[in-house]
């Protein structure tokens, strides 16, 4: 029978991934093919974009927009004025008129600077909305993530919940700059096509052809053949470049695998350094590493056979506006200076027409990027729905705040059972213990209990979740001060600093009441028998009116565990005690057990009462059990004499 009896990685994948599988196949880098169709960008965009509008980063980022785009259309202005100044200036050069030339470049000066002025203007609300629109992205990924045990169940989601920090940090970050960089592109050329067409259009009204002495006027002739240029290019370049959209995704994925190994490695550093697994960890790392060159080196062969169109069709650019235009200069249709603004306007329409082209990499690499992020969305979406053959745990509030289980059956996401129809009933100030064979669903039971484990059938009706606390064998140490970790999830400034020093010494962490607001990676420098007392400090100051402890106490000596567990006979007497251990001398702290058998059809839940008429045996200070050996030594002496004398 399966189960998840330490929630160890490869069984909680194992278990969740089935349940947890998108409807659609979402993993680009298993194949360097990926290509999807313009409705599954308009989707994606959809969905990335909910809530949007009613977002408080909205209407800032309208409003920048907003101003980009007045910025751009002054420019258009600007650029047509510059044009027509091409136009004079060449045509007094033509003329040798040096103070017609002195004029036009005082003019130019005038032109330049206010050109500069409203660049610099674009490049800072550019850079700005790149900004505003990754807060709003990155937030919007938090708003989904950080949801009821959405990071928990996302880890066993399989490849689409794969590396979450990528996702929603250098994920998030390069879709915002790309988003932001080809939308202002793109509005940009826009303007300029829709300027410079209709002056191109008219300009190829002095374009005529003399066949055989017939004068031939193509109603906007530079136009179409501007148009047509840009179409074969862009055609050309889709053709080669559409397979950097896969190649890109399976790229960031192979990145972020490796990632994943180089931070694991160096999590675990202590414990790959005890078993002397170095070369081990250097083997995977170099398959991550091949894996990532390998994708980068697909990648740099299809860069190459794109930079064939992209540069020659560069090149090109130079000479065709020219031979375009050369027949109406040629025949004098065209002066010198009307032949520049002629390559000027065509050169402009040209350039607005082959965005495409410039682009194609960075758009392929935006939709990668685009999927990436919204099938991570799609997945927090989703994390909740579990496939249809696979019944949920229905979890309910208790009217009288009991812990019930009505028929509780557990199962793995492939339907197996793990727990069979369980029956209980806790009462509010009960001490309980959960034993059982290891893989019989213990830890999975409170998993259940907490709503992370949806997947059976029956009902657990609950007390109100505000006073339930969970403490498991790990406890979480959040980044920062070690009060910052006795007051989690709540902010320091709930308690007081006499609280807190209180909880510390009350646990045995007397030592570490100097460094209270000292920041480090205490989850490294602490023990895992000093984490776990620190969580029991935690407990002591939230005092829930729930614990439930899986093996909460495991890293613990039996003087500290006594001590600790004594909590519940005096700071906190009267709260229910829901335990998980295999250590008998557990048994005393409760007054009755549960147990968990493996059977065929499932682990069955049985009860036995260990002491209901006897509270728990107190814990003794080294006073009382000095007095309590003395006198049963004295006792014994007595005892003795009377013996001998009888």
């Amino acid at each position: 029978m399966a189960s998840v009896e330490n929630g160890t990685p490869a069984e909680k994948d194992d278990h969740l991934i089935v349940a947890l599988k998108p409807r659609e196949a979402e993993s680009p880098q298993n194949s360097g093919g990926f290509t999807p169709g313009a409705h599954s960008i308009v989707r994606d965009l959809q969905q990335l974009n909910q809530g949007f509008w009613s977002s408080r980063h909205g209407k800032p980022i309208v409003l920048l927009l907003s101003a980009v785009v007045v910025v751009i259309v002054i420019n258009m202005f600007g650029q047509v004025w510059l044009n027509r100044w091409n136009g004079a200036f060449f045509d007094a050069i033509e003329l040798r008129d040096t103070g017609e030339i002195g004029r036009q470049l005082v003019r130019f000066i005038y032109i330049v600077g206010i050109m500069l002025v409203l660049v610099v203007a674009q490049t800072w609300l550019h850079e700005t909305t790149k900004l505003r629109v990754r807060e709003w992205l990155t937030q919007h990924l938090f708003d989904a993530w950080l949801v009821g045990g959405r990071p928990y169940l996302l880890g066993a989601s399989g490849n689409t919940g794969a590396n979450p920090d990528q996702r929603m940090q250098e994920d998030a970050r390069h879709l915002s700059e790309l988003s932001t960089n080809l939308g202002i592109g793109f509005a940009h050329q826009f303007l300029l096509l829709t300027t410079f067409i209709g002056v191109l259009w008219q300009l190829s009204s002095d374009v005529v052809f003399d066949i055989a002495g017939i004068h031939v006027d193509v109603p906007g002739y530079m136009v179409w053949c501007a148009v047509i240029y840009a179409l074969v290019g862009s055609l050309m370049t889709w053709a080669v470049g559409r397979r950097l959209i896969g190649l890109n995704a399976a790229r960031y994925a192979r990145e972020a695998e490796l990632r994943y190994n180089l931070v694991r490695v160096s999590e675990r550093a202590e414990a790959v350094a005890l078993y002397r697994g170095e070369a081990g960890e250097r083997r995977n790392l170099d398959v991550a590493l091949a894996n990532v060159l390998s994708t980068t080196r697909e990648l740099i062969f299809a860069l190459a056979r794109l930079t064939w169109i992209t540069s020659g069709y560069g090149w090109l650019a130079i000479v065709v506006p020219v031979i375009v235009a050369m027949p109406g200069y040629l025949q004098g249709q065209l002066t010198l200076g009307g032949l520049m603004v002629v390559i000027g306007a065509f050169n402009q329409v040209q350039q607005a027409l082959r965005w495409f082209v410039d682009n194609t990499a960075a758009i392929a690499d935006w939709r990668a990027t685009l999927y990436r992020v919204a099938v991570f969305d799609r997945s927090l979406r989703r994390i909740e729905e579990c496939d249809t053959c696979i019944d949920q745990i229905q979890l309910r509030s208790h009217p009288q705040g009991y812990l019930v289980f009505e028929n509780v059956t557990i199962l793995t996401a492939f339907g197996k059972v793990v727990i069979a129809k369980a029956n209980e009933v806790i009462k509010p100030g009960e001490r309980v213990l959960i034993v059982g064979d290891s893989g019989a669903g213990k830890s999975t039971l409170l998993r259940a209990v907490s709503g992370l484990w949806p997947w059976g059938n029956g009902r657990i009706l609950l007390p109100p979740r505000s006073s339930m606390m969970f403490m498991p064998q790990y406890p979480y140490l959040p980044l920062g001060s070690l009060r910052l970790a006795a007051c989690y999830p709540d902010t320091p400034q709930k308690y007081t600093d006499q609280q807190v020093k209180a909880a510390f010494q009350r646990v045995g962490l007397k030592d570490l009441i100097p460094s209270l607001d000292v920041e480090e990676r205490w989850d490294r420098v602490l023990s895992q028998g000093q984490q776990q007392l620190l969580a029991f400090a935690r407990l002591l100051l939230h005092k829930p009116a729930w614990v439930f402890l899986d093996e909460a106490t495991s890293a613990l000596d039996l003087d500290n565990q006594s001590s600790v567990m004594a909590m519940f006979d005096h700071e906190m007497k009267g709260v229910t005690v829901i335990s998980i251990g295999h250590r008998p001398s557990l048994e005393k702290f409760h007054t009755r057990h549960l147990q968990l058998k493996l059977m065929p059809e499932g682990s069955q839940l049985s009860r036995r009462v260990l002491q209901p008429d006897t509270p728990p045996e107190q814990p003794k200070t080294p006073v009382q059990a000095w007095l309590k050996g003395a006198f049963d030594k004295l006792s014994s002496i007595i005892s003795g004499a009377t013996d001998s004398n009888k």
